[in-house]
């Protein structure tokens, strides 16, 4: 980090780079650029030397503490968060895909009685206890996917899941519960693709909607895509330190595009504190665009404090982050109110082409407390009934209810 507007000037850090005028869109992108931010941060300061005193919120703590606030560099050994599935729990959890095919159910109706784990579940309700209370992450190693049908596989990805996080999230207008992240581009249309998880570009520091993330790896990529997370509480700690002027623009209302739907934007606040919880709920894109999804200019610009907070995040996120060695038929869960996450670019190839499935789950009984400002967002997720439940076998775009590009 660059502490003083002098250093920035004699590393020519500063020349050429200026504010945004009032209403006017800051010059940031999908992709962070560590010299804009730096010079950002320097003439905002410069400007405005007082920022750094700018009182928390009210009701926001100057610290935060608890087992999910870590740093990546603590984490020394993947058994630490890796738990290895025996033969005797893979058998178990064979018999439970065939039990389940036997009953001839619609795929929304697997749950923990109509795919039984007798000994892992257990385990596994162990294990969401630990993405709640404890370091909000973990990765089960590892299904055997290739000797699974497609129907099969999703059979047990969603049944394992079930016993972590029983409510399945809806991910598009058609009321999938799955969603495919794959390199798209040479399939589907590239008007429709306005998100990188569809391409083999890097994604940046963000969070999903819902209270649980699981990934599903079904193939790795040639070289790259590795996946990253970073604890949102030690961001938040950093960033309370250094810069409570930013936790107060996080904590304020945001205005989110939203990419062609009715009404154009939406607000809402970027941070919470609910319940003794720090919850971080954002994807950069909404503030930037990407690819064929540009930023609304109609819509209310974000502002030059905003552009240095979604910098923030990022890179105080990269600093502290994990990355985490993904395998095929890894399965990995993620707290994504207490984390982020993000994916480096990747290579696929003839032999090896990146593909996860993902659910977003939610586990009732262990569940942290909504923000009101997200209820609304919580109840279209999880609200979904059974038989309403649709699980796509084949990777597809996720669209909103009227069919806009998600």
């Amino acid at each position: 980090m660059y502490d003083t507007v002098s250093t920035l000037r004699e590393n020519n850090l500063i020349s050429g780079f200026n504010l945004a005028g009032p209403g006017e869109q800051p010059d940031i992108e999908y992709h962070p650029d560590a010299t804009k931010y730096h010079a950002r941060t320097a003439l905002r300061l410069q400007q405005d030397p007082e920022l750094v005193n700018t009182p928390l919120p009210s009701g926001f703590p100057s610290k935060v503490e608890g087992p999910i606030v870590w740093e990546g560099k603590q984490w020394t050994d993947e058994k630490q968060w890796v738990y290895e599935l025996s033969e005797v729990e893979l058998k178990e959890i064979d018999n439970a895909v065939k039990h389940f095919q036997g009953l001839n159910l619609p795929l929304g109706h697997i749950n923990p009685t109509t795919f039984p784990l007798p000994t892992l579940s257990p385990t596994l309700h162990a294990l969401s206890k630990e993405l709640y209370s404890g370091r909000g992450f973990f990765v089960l190693r590892t299904l055997p996917v290739d000797t699974y049908s497609k129907l099969q596989t999703a059979i047990s990805f969603a049944g394992i899941s079930s016993h972590v996080g029983p409510l399945r999230g809806r991910q598009s207008g058609d009321n999938a519960v799955f969603a495919h992240i794959k390199d798209l581009r040479a399939t589907h249309n590239l008007k429709e693709i306005g998100n990188a998880a569809y391409t083999t570009d890097a994604q940046v520091f963000h969070t999903d909607a819902g209270d649980l993330i699981a990934l599903l790896a079904l193939e790795v990529a040639a070289e790259g895509g590795t996946s990253r997370i970073s604890s949102s509480w030690r961001i938040y700690n950093d960033i309370a330190e250094n810069r409570p002027d930013l936790i107060a623009t996080l904590a304020d209302k945001w205005v989110l595009d939203s990419f062609g739907g009715d009404p154009p934007y939406s607000q809402r606040p970027l941070l919470f504190h609910e319940d003794g919880n720090i919850i971080l709920q954002y994807s950069r894109r909404h503030f930037t665009g990407y690819l064929s999804q540009k930023r609304n200019p109609e819509i209310p610009a974000i502002t030059e404090a905003q552009a240095e907070a979604l910098d923030a995040i990022h890179y105080t996120a990269e600093k502290h982050s994990l990355a985490l060695n993904f395998q095929k038929g890894d399965m990995q869960f993620i707290n994504s109110l207490g984390l982020v996450h993000a994916r480096d670019a990747f290579r696929d190839d003839e032999n090896k082409t990146r593909h996860l499935i993902r659910l977003w789950l939610r586990n009732e009984d262990l569940a942290w407390k909504t923000p009101a400002a997200l209820q609304h967002i919580w109840d279209k997720l999880y609200k979904l009934k059974p038989d309403e439940q649709n699980f796509p076998l084949e990777p597809e775009i996720r669209k909103k209810a009227g069919g806009v590009a998600k």
